[in-house]
């Protein structure tokens, strides 16, 4: 199938909003490929980390993010799909604020992007794809036919964050995660290149104080109407 005829949904939104679990879960029940394109970020910031380069160095970054090899391999047991950096398994350490904060430190690099854009393009492949992001349904796959912004205020967002690391056994605090959270919303939203914001088209859901069965309900509905 020519990829252009590929359906795709996006499900774009801030870190913490859900977008991770939501597109997991959705792509399970329409049985379509999944990308997670912060992953793909992560990843690269991991790997600038592991090398010992300076993140404001845009051309030493660029060539890390050439270069690094990215795979996603799933868990025998159906549970978390596991990302494997230049062969090393970093799923946990991908987890944590610090890869998103190195993320999104290097996402503000257009020639990362630009480095990075095929990779997330070579994922459109039949029967359709559920792309998680921040500007999947903006600049990545702007025809896609389906398209969703999640958000969520950015203490409900600490919250979730908090709980997942603790549960991994990561020291952490509810007011550091938020202001973490909150920072990295603004230089997000503000950076020249493919900022944080919803798509024209794209159906915004708010996911304060609702379940996870019905936003993936509402999701889906995107969807089947």
């Amino acid at each position: 199938m020519n990829p252009a005829n590929v359906p795709v949904l996006t499900i774009d939104g801030p870190s913490g909003s859900g977008k991770g679990t939501i597109s997991r879960l959705v792509a399970e029940q329409l049985g379509w490929r999944l990308l997670d394109s912060g992953a793909l970020y992560r990843a690269v910031g991991y790997a600038a980390g592991a090398a010992g380069l300076d993140l404001s160095d845009e051309e030493a970054i660029t060539r890390c993010a050439q270069t690094t090899r990215i795979q996603f391999r799933a868990a025998a047991d159906g549970g978390e799909t596991h990302v494997f950096v230049n062969g090393h398994d970093a799923t946990d350490e991908l987890r944590t604020e610090t890869a998103g904060a190195a993320a999104s430190a290097i996402a503000s690099v257009p020639s990362v992007r630009h480095a990075l854009v095929a990779m997330q393009l070579g994922f459109r492949k039949a029967p359709g794809l559920v792309a998680d992001g921040r500007d999947m349904g903006t600049v990545i796959f702007p025809d896609a036919p389906f398209k969703v912004f999640l958000t969520a205020s950015s203490a409900e967002r600490a919250k979730r964050r908090y709980k997942q690391l603790k549960e991994k056994g990561l020291s952490v605090t509810l007011a550091t995660l938020q202001r973490e959270i909150e920072a990295r919303d603004a230089r997000d939203a503000s950076r020249a290149v493919a900022p944080l914001k919803p798509a024209e088209d794209a159906v915004l859901i708010d996911t304060t104080g609702i379940g996870i069965g019905d936003v993936v309900a509402k999701v889906l509905a995107v969807v089947q109407r």
